[in-house]
């Protein structure tokens, strides 16, 4: 499903303050990025916030809101441009609709209690990304085997990610977490991400580092002149493209867990040539037998390896040898 190893998400989110024209630009500046995935958020404010008891919040989202023809509309210009949609869909209802376009579900943070949702989701089968925003280890275990109990397939490796997040917007560098990834490393089967609230990209590039294979990121257009809290921890698509080549080269840098000389040392002689054999530092008789004040360590390494010399060391010569000259077991008994 991931073009590329490491997944960056594009989350527009918010971003457009539910200006539909301005929701179209971002997503079109997002797929022209460096981005796999464009995120959204589907909800409503009547689905979102009681309204009696957080009037405020109610009044918030409302604001915020698309139509379900724009979000369709939005999630088919995505795949159109050959990039994934993705959604952050707070209220099942909306699946009815959008599910076709979706090929993952995303868990926001303030979701990963709601079992509501996460059964839904779980009883539908694609792969789930859960964000752990506001939560202890003992809360993201306990939604990870509630997950795993409504459907197993989420007990194989490639259906859940777990995402370590700080649910403020937004965050100091002392606020990231990143070496929580290395407590989630140990949960069985699941892929490591980070999703970021910081204000530039340096804790999504260490994340990625410590072995995220999913990185969640805010993106605008522009930071300057916006008051929308959103925009201030977003990517440019500029910064996108950034974050997206320096992954590359470490991803490069870090090669594989394989520990085996590489094609470029063999291809170049270098395992023989800058590694020692063992030599006779002096013309010998046959006859003679081998000890150590006899020996010397010299590249090139032919013959008989440095590594060696206990084997070579108390043998008899078979035949006189010269001074250097390579040698072989064969010279010996």
């Amino acid at each position: 499903m991931l073009k590329n190893n490491i997944n960056l998400i594009a989350e527009i989110g918010g971003n457009h303050e539910g200006n539909f024209e301005y929701a179209l630009e971002l997503t079109e500046l997002a797929v022209l990025s460096a981005a796999d995935c464009i995120k959204f958020q589907l909800y409503t404010g009547e689905t979102i916030v009681n309204k009696l008891v957080d009037p405020d919040r109610h009044k918030h989202f409302l604001k915020f809101e698309l139509t379900k023809e724009q979000h369709i509309d939005l999630a088919k210009l995505c795949i159109n441009k050959g990039k994934e949609y993705l959604a952050s869909v707070w209220n099942t209802s909306m699946l009815s609709w959008i599910d076709p376009f979706l090929s993952r579900y995303k868990v926001g943070s303030g979701d990963l209690t709601n079992k509501i949702l996460l059964k839904e989701f779980a009883k539908r089968g694609k792969p789930i990304i859960l964000s752990t925003g506001l939560s202890c280890l003992a809360e993201v275990l306990d939604a990870i085997k509630f997950i795993r109990e409504i459907n197993p397939i989420y007990s194989q490796d490639g259906y859940l990610t777990v995402m370590q997040c700080t649910s403020m917007y937004p965050i100091g560098d002392e606020d990231a977490n990143l070496s929580v990834l290395s407590s989630f490393a140990k949960i069985d089967n699941v892929t490591l991400g980070y999703s970021d609230h910081t204000k530039d990209s340096e804790a999504l590039y260490l994340a990625a580092a410590k072995g995220a294979k999913v990185l969640e990121f805010h993106f605008t257009d522009t930071r300057d002149g916006k008051t929308f809290r959103d925009h201030q921890v977003s990517l440019t698509r500029s910064e996108v493209d950034a974050l997206r080549q320096r992954i590359n080269r470490a991803e490069l840098l870090m090669g594989n867990l394989e520990k085996v000389p590489l094609k470029i040392e063999e291809d170049n002689g270098h395992v023989n040539s800058f590694r020692r054999a063992l030599y006779l530092n002096r013309d010998i008789s046959a006859g003679n037998i081998i000890t150590e004040e006899f020996c010397v360590a010299l590249r090139p390494n032919v013959g008989i390896s440095a590594w060696d010399i206990d084997k070579v060391v108390g043998l008899r010569a078979k035949r006189s040898i010269a001074k250097l000259e390579p040698l072989s077991f064969s010279m010996f008994y």
